[in-house]
């Protein structure tokens, strides 16, 4: 009985989250995993525009 009820309700979950965002926007594993390669991206974009500009900085005090 307990897997049943688990089982309408992850259903009904689904079933509710595309009606209220629509079914192009429902998140999926693959949407989350695209999302966060783009959040490791621009990370590390920051890291490497923080770096230069630290390297920048050094070499005008020097």
């Amino acid at each position: 009985m307990t897997r049943t009820v688990c089982s309408v309700a992850a259903d009904l979950a689904q079933n509710v989250e595309r009606a209220v965002v629509g079914p192009a926007r429902v998140r999926t594993a693959t949407g989350n995993a695209w999302e966060a390669v783009l959040a490791d991206r621009a990370r590390a974009s920051q890291r490497d525009e923080a770096r230069r500009h630290l390297a920048t900085l050094a070499a005008t005090r020097r």
